[in-house]
């Protein structure tokens, strides 16, 4: 299996490629995971990962129109997609983190401040452990796991205006927060699976064996 971990001059990069090995170990699967914005190697990859770190501005600059060109294209071949926190923002329509910037439009609904949480008296950025709650066999991706397990999150913008029928799981904090989104074969994660411990890599796993 050719995983690829997309370079888009971001960060976590290398936490993000590590724990897909890990995951891919303990699914007994030999994975050969690489750091790469290679277009041939993403358009010829099984699985695709986008992690996120920093401002929606910032990542969604560092994929340019090539690459995004490149991601589209494999994507829209089947090609499963996971993007890890901002990753998985950059899916929406578009981002309000220093000013507008358009996303991939992948899933439906913006990127924005998480004002509800502030009004709420709550500190941003949202930074630390929080509950999933989920349906259980909704989606291949929470497979094994239990309604309430724990995530690590860092980050003060959400999905706002999303569609019910895309969102997989939620965390609460000063309100929903989406957490797993996911349309067609293209999914991701508001949380850092790559610091989530046994649920990270649970769910990692569970997009590695995802057909």
């Amino acid at each position: 299996m050719r995983v690829v971990v997309i370079d888009y001059n971001g960060g976590n990069l290398a936490s993000a490629a590590q724990a897909a090995r890990k995951a891919a170990a303990q699914q007994t699967l030999d994975a050969d995971v690489t750091i790469t914005r290679d277009a041939d190697a993403i358009l010829n990859a099984d699985r695709l990962i986008l992690p996120g770190q920093g401002a929606f501005a910032d990542c969604a600059h560092g994929l340019g129109s090539e690459l995004r060109h490149t991601l589209e294209t494999a994507t829209e071949r089947g090609t499963p997609f996971l993007g890890i926190c901002v990753g998985m923002q950059l899916m929406g329509e578009y981002g309000l983190e220093h000013g507008r910037t358009e996303g991939l439009g992948w899933i439906s609904g913006n990127i924005r401040r998480m004002d509800e949480a502030a009004d709420s008296g709550l500190r941003l950025p949202h930074m630390g452990w929080n509950t999933l709650d989920f349906t259980p066999g909704r989606h291949f991706l929470t497979e094994g796991l239990e309604p309430g397990c724990h995530s690590y999150f860092v980050h003060s913008y959400a999905l706002h205006d999303g569609l019910e029928s895309e969102l997989v799981a939620t965390a609460d904090y000063g309100g929903s927060v989406p957490a797993i989104v996911a349309r067609g074969n293209r999914c991701g994660t508001q949380f850092h699976v790559e610091k989530s411990q046994t649920v990270g890599l649970r769910i990692l796993g569970n997009f590695l064996r995802w057909a």
